[in-house]
């Protein structure tokens, strides 16, 4: 992988999303295949991404009865992702069925990095996000997921828990980006240090007048910051 970066193809078509992933395929680690791209053009967008030779992540949040969700995650498996997301709070049942029908390579999502500690209560999670991450990823350890998803901000604490789960992490923003809908962010370098193995980032790169030049920008900063000491 020549950066941990992942580039989420959030658009409406294949072509679309080849021509982003054509673009920037030599300085990222891969590619997040979503809702969006899904819903409009089926399991082919991962076929057709995955053929570009990197891996890929069907980033489909599954969260269903359990054998809807084994017999889903078999179909992103055929269709050549890497990895599959699946919701924690399907519970046990439903991570044992996601294992089931995907292998290796089920990250657990935990809290989504659109939300904060007052949209969890408002939503009746009596628990702060950073501790509500903690119980799923215990969650996820134990049922066997490969990782888990969570904000840069509890990518540490999930590596206390388990240094062999992997942590992807969304929320990711050069330094000067907008934010967007993300509520809980880092820059790629803080979000590295902090534990992330994998970093999803989409309209930062896919937004830019120059996608390439802007993943480009991203990988050197990313060798950049590895190669140097962190700040006090």
């Amino acid at each position: 992988m020549v950066t941990p970066v992942l580039v989420a193809l959030d658009v409406s078509t294949l072509d679309e999303a080849e021509a982003l992933a054509g673009a920037v395929q030599a300085h990222v680690g891969g590619f997040k295949v979503g809702l969006e791209l899904m819903m409009a053009e089926g399991p082919r967008a991962i076929r057709d991404i995955a053929r570009l030779g990197l891996p890929v992540l069907a980033d489909v949040k599954l969260h269903d009865i359990p054998n809807t969700v084994r017999q889903a995650a078999s179909r992103v498996r055929a269709a050549g992702a890497r990895w599959v997301t699946a919701h924690a709070a399907g519970g046990a049942d439903m991570l044992d069925a996601a294992v089931a029908g995907m292998g290796r390579g089920v990250l657990a999502v935990t809290v989504l990095t659109s939300l904060d500690d007052v949209d969890l209560a408002a939503a009746g999670v009596a628990r702060p996000a950073a501790a509500q991450v903690g119980l799923l990823a215990r969650l996820a350890e134990d049922r066997g997921a490969s990782g888990v998803v969570c904000s840069p901000g509890e990518a540490a604490s999930v590596k206390e828990i388990s240094s062999s789960l992997l942590v992807a992490t969304p929320g990711v923003r050069p330094h000067g980006a907008s934010l967007g809908d993300q509520k809980r962010a880092a820059a790629p370098v803080e979000a590295l240090r902090s534990g992330a193995d994998l970093l999803v980032i989409g309209r930062a790169i896919t937004a830019a007048p120059d996608p390439a030049a802007a993943a480009a920008a991203i990988a050197a900063d990313i060798a950049d910051g590895r190669d140097s000491p962190p700040g006090p």
